[in-house]
């Protein structure tokens, strides 16, 4: 075996061993949502607790009040419903204590019936009418601060503080007695704006209940495929800046199978999620140690090895095919079909620079001659196969392809005595171009998925590589059928 081949198996046994041991409580995606990304996140709030409000009935209404002239005069407001809202104004803000959204301006349009009855010395007896309303309120400001927290591996939101304040209001009464109005509108503009606020605050509370269980139960692993999942449980604290939301996750490959044990240890990092486009919403970063946990971990499982049975040109799957290459194969075996056996002998190693995504991966490749129904293996060749590879976005998933840079090869054993590795060479660089990588680079079209909420898509993404890490900038876009509350 060649000193380089010796020092790469040195290396990829160590950073396989330092993959399957890492600390539970350790990061390897990051997450940072910028301010750009909280405003889209807060418009989509605005934008559904408005649904939820719309068309919300209020308690009715009634009072008795003293008019001069008239006397006691009861009255009933009922089908008190809200009918429109707008928010023209409102901003989202993190900081140290939490997460603050304030809406401000906000108008609402409500529709009621109100109904009232009255008696007087003048008439024998009682006078009452039923008519419908219009009521008007404007100036209207609601806000809400919200604690983000880690528990257990799981994101828990707070309801810190929550509540609204109305600036004016005008009712417009339709028919009935106009010397009624201004009683109805000082005996009851309080307490419909009192009935507003509370019914606004109550919605945002019961909202922000099912958001905080919604984000509990976030699955912390990531199906990858049958046999592989993606860790994703949050560890470390939520990091709050004044313009950004930064989360940590344990970001390895694991076992489906497995159950992984949510980190119970909080310590603050500094986030290094680097956009260089300020104005994306979203940044994530993944460190190289994610990948070479999905090394490692089909390596253990052993789907690293596979027979080639079929190549391209099949006439290297014939004895014929080498015999001015290995002649002494030839005349063993005149015309015999062929298979190569290709074993991975430690995991591929992945490493990441500014400039790269770089991979060094060591295979043994025996050729086995097929006789009857006798399988002989004949020689076996070592290979170290360097590749550089691109990174892409598709969907939500990061996804890659690698070719081929060089590699290196020698001879492990054969019982046909000896091979003219160089006239080897060529041939082992076709079946690496030619069916090798095609294999490897049909894995990776699929792609491993990125940690993103259900129903969010990311969108223009940017791929930024630094040392040990690939960085997604991107946008997001949200699907119109799904709802965050």
């Amino acid at each position: 075996m060649t000193p380089l081949i010796l020092m790469l198996l040195l290396l990829s046994s160590l950073i396989h061993g330092h993959a399957q041991s890492q600390p539970k409580n350790q990061s390897f995606i990051s997450l940072l949502i910028t301010q750009n990304g909280l405003d889209f996140v807060k418009d989509l709030l605005v934008k559904e607790a408005i649904s939820s409000i719309v068309s919300l009935r209020l308690h009715n209404i009634e009072k008795s009040t003293n008019i001069p002239l008239v006397g006691n005069v009861y009255m009933r407001l009922s089908n008190i419903t809200i009918n429109q809202i707008d928010v023209p104004l409102s901003h989202v803000k993190p900081g140290e204590t939490g997460i603050s959204i304030i809406a401000s301006g906000v108008s609402c349009n409500l529709t009621m019936n109100w109904y009232y009855s009255y008696s007087t010395w003048l008439v024998p007896f009682k006078i009452s009418d039923r008519v419908s309303a219009q009521v008007q309120i404007e100036g209207m400001e609601v806000g809400l601060t919200l604690g983000l927290e880690n528990k257990e591996g799981s994101l828990n939101l707070k309801l810190k503080d929550c509540g609204s304040h109305v600036e004016d209001i005008s009712i417009k009464l339709d028919g009935g007695a106009s010397w009624l109005y201004q009683g109805v509108v000082d005996a009851f503009e309080e307490q419909i704006v009192s009935a507003v606020e509370n019914a606004i605050t109550k919605k945002l509370k019961e909202g922000i209940s099912r958001l905080d269980s919604y984000l509990r139960n976030l699955p912390k692993e990531v199906p990858v495929d049958e046999h592989a999942s993606l860790n994703v449980t949050f560890v470390n604290d939520v990091l709050l800046s004044d313009s950004s939301v930064g989360f940590e996750t344990n970001g390895l490959f694991i076992e489906s199978a497995s159950n992984p044990i949510p980190n119970l240890g909080h310590t603050n990092s500094i986030l290094p999620v680097l956009c260089t486009n300020s104005s994306k919403m979203l940044g994530i970063t993944l460190d190289q140690a994610v990948f070479n946990s999905a090394s490692a971990l089909y390596y253990d499982a052993k789907f690293m090895h596979w027979i080639v049975d079929q190549v391209p040109d099949q006439s290297l799957l014939n004895t014929a095919g080498w015999r001015f290459i290995i002649p002494q194969l030839y005349k063993k075996y005149p015309n015999h079909d062929m298979n190569l056996n290709v074993s991975l002998s430690s995991p591929p190693v992945v490493e990441i620079s500014n400039q790269k995504v770089g991979a060094h991966i060591l295979a043994d490749l025996t050729i086995d001659v097929l006789e009857d129904d006798e399988v002989i293996p004949v020689a076996c060749i070592s290979l170290l196969i360097q590749a550089s590879g691109s990174v892409n976005v598709n969907g939500n998933n990061l996804v890659g392809a690698v070719r081929l840079d060089d590699f290196a090869m020698s001879l492990e054993w054969t019982n046909i005595g000896n091979l003219r590795m160089y006239l080897i060479q060529p041939v082992m660089w076709t079946l690496i171009e030619t069916v090798f990588l095609p294999y490897v680079n049909a894995h990776l079209s699929k792609g491993i998925p990125m940690p993103i909420i259900h129903g969010f898509t990311l969108q223009n993404a940017e791929i930024i590589l630094s040392t040990s890490r690939v960085t997604v900038c991107s946008d997001v876009a949200f699907g119109e059928s799904e709802k965050l509350l």
